[in-house]
């Protein structure tokens, strides 16, 4: 079997401190609401730390009463002077239940809305950010990954948020109420044991839980791998079934499978040593000082209540500190996964408008392509001092050799990558000292490969123009040639396209993304090879509709079929990255250049048929 795995990649070093105060402004806009929440969980864990001493005033209480036959002595009421009757006292032990439980859910209630509003609006953040960013980085990264990293991250957002305050915070405050007791109360050896105790506890919880990190990180990579090419070969269904290849992808998905299964068995073994160390710390310490506790008792200096009380003091305190043992375990789980999304906000948008941006102002839509040089990367230059201009309302075709550099030029039109060189101008304005908002408002175009919402019709047309009336739609659609398929379709404008559009035809997305420019009416029209992928037939049809709608815009046709753009205003021709030819069809053809190569060479094809 062919192997499939990838060099892993060290999980980079994070600032949890950092990450953490990024979670401030989620928060801050509730800050009277946390207040509250934490001023119940101060009542609720005062209430529960009074219980333990409450039930030592009635255990006192009844083996007073029962070794005097009953009745109280002097000395006896002078040491129970809080409390001075038993009843009074299992009333108040039943109170402190009550307001304990009571304090607790209202806190969780109070605290329920800053939970999900800060879910809510980084989810948005997140969303929008990740439209900021440029083209590059969506060209580069995988689907799949994107989405685990969004599921883990937000989710770990709200699982920070619940660990630190129903969790770490009040076991926090737990261990500082019993401290204080036990030290004020007790002989002071009994809280050098619970010191000792609790420090090796946490010491050994924390080496584990760090060791066990690097497990927890395989498992989410190999995870994100796994689902991000089941995701891809999802998307890609066609292209695995046109090359046999179901049995590959289930192989590279089967073998990441695999390494996450390893990698989630050395965690639960882990897990399992993690645990019975803190247990067999725990049972430990209790012991020893329940021996030292015991000794008092025996010595008369303390009362069985006390050992009563110590003892329950001791459950309350090593139970939270048990689970804060598996707190701390979910807290880095959950830091490690907020990370991710932590790191995704922190990438800087490559195209950004500057601080003294102005709006586009289109008023004749002249287009200029001046001295623009523009590359990827460093080492490979993609355009070399392209200049041409597209007079208001005409037409420009551009053509050439595949590779020549040619839907290069509508990236930069549209602004998706910064030119390294030269300037695009629209009506003598600079499109990098415009905001992308207004020069894309001002733009419409035909893609090569029209992409649509699995929703309906109605809503893939009305996406250029958010809020159009049936009305609208339908007339968009009839110009573009849609209102006979409408007509055939059960459900007309309610059709669902399916995924990517699948359900329709070349030709059909086709009309469907030429209706989307009609209702949207720029002013600058490109069509990126929108013909390229169409029968002869489907293509006569879309170009009438391309030059209905051409007639009233600057237009620029990139194709690859000479025949589509005979009747340009004018054509250039690129090889390589740069401007070889220009003129209009007839002066190209006298001209014996390169377009009059391709065009024997297409005319050829075509009459081989």
């Amino acid at each position: 079997m062919r192997s499939f795995a990838r060099e892993e990649r060290p999980h980079g070093d994070r600032d949890d401190f950092a990450n953490l105060k990024k979670l401030t402004p989620y928060i801050w806009r509730y800050s009277k609401r946390v207040a509250l929440a934490l001023a119940c969980l101060l009542i609720a864990k005062l209430a529960t730390v009074s219980i333990p001493l409450v039930l030592k005033g009635i255990i006192d209480r009844l083996d007073m009463g029962q070794l005097s036959g009953g009745a109280l002595s002097a000395e006896a009421l002078s040491q129970n002077i809080v409390l001075v009757a038993p009843m009074a006292l299992l009333i108040a032990y039943g109170a402190l239940r009550l307001a304990g439980g009571f304090f607790s859910e209202l806190r969780d209630i109070l605290f329920a809305r800053v939970r999900y509003s800060a879910m809510h609006q980084m989810s948005v953040d997140v969303l929008e950010h990740l439209h900021r960013l440029s083209l590059r980085f969506h060209l580069e990264r995988n689907t799949g990954g994107i989405s685990r990293d969004l599921e883990r991250g937000t989710r770990s957002l709200a699982s920070v948020l619940n660990l630190l305050v129903f969790s770490i915070l009040p076991t926090l405050a737990e261990f500082l109420l019993v401290s204080a007791i036990l030290l004020l109360r007790y002989d002071w050896q009994l809280m050098v044991v619970i010191m000792i105790t609790v420090g090796v506890y946490v010491v050994f919880t924390l080496a584990l839980s760090t060791w066990r990190m690097s497990f927890r990180h395989a498992m989410n990579k190999y995870e994100s791998d796994a689902n991000g090419r089941a995701v891809d070969s999802l998307l890609n269904y066609e292209t695995v079934k046109y090359f046999n290849n179901e049995y590959m992808e289930r192989d590279y998905y089967n073998e990441k499978l695999d390494l996450w299964q390893g990698a989630g068995l050395k965690t639960q073994i882990s897990l399992s040593a993690l645990n019975f160390g803190q247990g067999a710390i725990v049972t430990v310490g209790v012991t020893v000082i329940m021996i030292l506790s015991a000794k008092e008792v025996a010595a008369g200096e303390i009362t069985i209540g006390d050992l009563v009380l110590i003892n329950t003091l001791m459950l309350q305190l090593f139970i939270p500190l048990s689970i804060l043992g598996s707190v701390y375990r979910q807290l880095q789980y959950s830091l490690a996964d907020m990370d991710l999304v932590i790191k995704l906000l922190d990438k800087t948008p490559e195209i950004v408008d500057s601080e003294d941006a102005e709006p586009l102002q289109v008023s004749k839509a002249n287009v200029r392509f001046r001295e623009v040089d523009f590359h990827y990367n460093d080492d490979r230059k993609i355009l070399s001092k392209i200049d041409f201009e597209i007079p208001a309302g005409s037409k420009l075709a551009v053509v050439g050799p595949s590779g020549s550099g040619k839907s290069t030029l509508v990236r930069l039109l549209f602004r998706f990558y910064e030119v390294t060189g030269g300037s695009i101008e629209i009506d003598d304005q600079s499109i990098a000292n415009c905001t992308q908002q207004s020069l894309r408002r001002e733009i419409g175009i035909v893609p090569q490969d029209t992409v649509l919402f699995n929703d309906t019709i109605r809503y893939n047309i009305a996406y250029a123009k958010p809020g159009a009336t049936d009305k609208e739609i339908m007339a968009a659609a009839e110009s573009a040639d849609l209102g006979e398929l409408l007509l055939r379709l059960p459900d007309g404008l309610d059709t669902v396209v399916g995924e990517r559009g699948l359900k329709l035809s070349g030709g059909e997305k086709q009309r469907l993304a030429i209706s989307r420019v009609i209702l949207k009416a720029p002013k600058i029209i490109v069509f990126d090879e929108a013909t390229s992928s169409l029968d002869s037939q489907s293509e006569r049809a879309i170009l009438e509709a391309i030059n209905k709608i051409s007639d009233n815009a600057t237009t620029m046709v990139i194709a690859h079929r000479l025949s589509t753009v005979v009747d340009a205003n004018s054509i250039i021709v690129m090889d390589d990255g740069r401007i070889v030819e220009s003129g209009t069809h007839e002066e190209l053809l006298a001209a014996r250049g390169l377009y009059s190569k391709l065009w024997e060479m297409q005319q050829s094809d075509a009459a081989s048929l």
